[in-house]
């Protein structure tokens, strides 16, 4: 298939991303988390703070420390059992049980894995994969390759005043198993919810971070062990208990650019035995040949990527009150989190509610990356636009919102749930008792001017890392909020009036009041 037409029918054609007689074989499903075998562990502590105020003062981690970081950023936090709702996406699956974490993830099948670079006193130098199942370090690489990882990233980043770099990789298997080729769509989302976490929980920790989108991919995907016909990294994250550090510096004049090729030849190869459970892996070319598509050979220099477009508005602009960032306990609120199906209940909004919910969801959202590298005000490349019903002193209607401003434009009124209703192929959730219905929007061109196929993956990891910003913010103030890929695209972009503009609706996210539904919930600490 040709990847253009690939991309077109993961956002407005889903049924083609899959065969028509697709069925799911849960019995021979994989593992939601990766298990090396026959390697040096590292065991990490189990005993979490179970408070994550504020930021601390900046200090180099000891590994105890590390084990809390990684627990609240992808550990497994909590076990449940409940019984599923009836729907067409969910059959015959009886009681469910799940393994859950601070993030969500598409059917809870967690297809990221974390690998990290750590230098830390009592711990020996390398490459470590994060064993979530265990809760431990797995060694795959020991030495000090602050060099190496510099290099990869194109000499941009002091890795040497780093005392780790985080790795989000995706293992492609872990959900084809059950969407098959629209899996790709929820891979790049999924990897940006994890992102978003990590971003946050490293604020908690006085860690300062940087994103790097832009890497040699192959040279990377070595130093791990891993191959890009299983899985691939997505982001490379840099982390230093040092306030300023050199994050995003161009290449020295006269320095030579280095290739993927050239790099991954200065390594031996390693190649690392792991265990998925599943006896038969089916095969995913088109995964593989995207992937590809995406990889870097080489680092060359391009423009700022920082180009929002403003859909026509109508003359209402409604000024939203002027609240306070909002300051919360972060661990209190991933334990808080919850994703309702049927569970949503209609309640009338308050102004100053939606203006905290919107205020901080963006505000929270900025982070250090390399595609705006240094520039002091970069435009947001993904936005936010919101259907309303039963908001307080707010006609309903689909509004744009102006984070600069503060400020909601109307672009159409009216109620519009029942129409988006009508464009959810599952019955899941019931938007008739949801007040606001979120999409996080983006070009059309996804980035492809400047990246090619790579930009995809990477708006779809920036509209992630909204949607967990949104789902943090929501669960603060004591609602629950959905992610939904369930929907129709063609739909909500005719409501925003963004067709014509070249911006389309990336993912949907009620979000509402909402009363538990009747499950059994266990936490997994100490």
């Amino acid at each position: 298939m040709n990847l253009e037409a690939f991309l077109h029918n993961l956002h407005y054609d889903i049924d083609k991303t899959k065969p028509p007689d697709l069925v799911v074989d849960w019995e021979d499903g994989p593992l939601a988390y990766k298990l090396y075998r026959g390697l040096q562990v590292v065991p990490l502590s189990s005993e979490v703070p179970l408070t994550l105020d504020g930021g601390e003062a900046p200090v180099k981690p000891d590994l105890r420390h590390m084990g809390h970081f990684l627990w609240y950023i992808f550990g497994l936090t909590h076990f449940s059992q409940s019984v599923p709702t009836s729907n067409s996406m969910v059959q015959n699956m009886g009681l469910l049980q799940l393994y859950r974490r601070f993030v969500p993830s598409g059917g809870a099948l967690y297809p990221n894995e974390l690998y990290i670079y750590l230098k830390l006193e009592d711990l020996p130098e390398g490459v470590y994969h994060y064993d979530v199942a265990h809760h431990r370090l797995v060694l795959l690489r020991q030495g000090n390759f602050d060099a190496y990882v510099a290099r990869a990233l194109g000499n941009r980043c002091d890795v040497s005043a780093c005392f780790g770099t985080v790795f989000v990789s995706t293992l492609f298997w872990k959900n084809f198993f059950k969407y098959n080729n629209f899996s790709y769509r929820l891979q790049g989302l999924d990897a940006g919810t994890l992102i978003g976490q990590l971003l946050e929980v490293a604020k908690r920790f006085g860690f300062a971070s940087g994103v790097y989108v832009q890497f040699l991919d192959r040279a990377v995907n070595d130093l791990l062990g891993i191959s890009e016909r299983e899985e691939s990294v997505y982001a490379v994250i840099p982390l230093s208990a040092e306030p300023v550090i050199q994050w995003f510096a161009g290449r020295n004049e006269g320095e030579r650019e280095c290739s993927a090729t050239e790099l991954c030849r200065e390594l031996p190869k390693v190649k690392h035995d792991y265990y998925v459970r599943s006896r038969r892996v089916k095969e995913f070319p088109l995964l593989i040949e995207m992937n590809e598509a995406s990889l870097l050979e080489w680092l060359r220099p391009i423009r700022q990527i920082s180009e929002e477009k403003i859909v026509d508005c109508e003359d209402l602009a409604v000024a939203l009150p002027q609240v306070k960032r909002l300051s919360y306990d972060l661990a209190a609120i991933s334990r808080k989190r919850f994703s309702p199906d049927g569970d949503f209940i209609m309640a009338k909004i308050s102004q100053e509610q939606l203006a905290y919910l919107l205020q901080e969801a963006t505000a929270s959202f900025r982070y250090r990356n390399d595609l705006d590298e240094a520039y002091e005000n970069p435009v947001s490349r993904v936005s936010l636009y919101v259907c309303l019903y039963n908001v307080e002193g707010i006609p309903d209607g689909a509004y744009r919102y102006d984070s600069t401003a503060h400020t909601l434009r109307r672009i159409r009124q009216g109620d519009h749930r029942l129409k988006l209703q009508q464009g959810m192929p599952s019955d899941n959730v019931n938007l008739s008792q949801v007040p606001l219905c979120f999409h996080v929007a983006g070009d059309k061109g996804h980035l492809t001017t400047a990246l090619g196929y790579r930009g995809y993956r990477i708006q779809q990891m920036e509209a992630g890392m909204l949607v967990q910003r949104l789902l943090l913010a929501a669960s603060a103030i004591g609602m629950g909020g959905h992610p939904l890929l369930g929907f129709d695209a063609r739909l909500c972009d005719e409501i925003y009036k963004m067709t014509s503009q070249g911006i389309t609706s990336l993912i949907q996210i009620p979000v509402g009041p909402y009363r538990h539904c009747p499950r059994l919930i266990g936490g997994l600490h100490v």
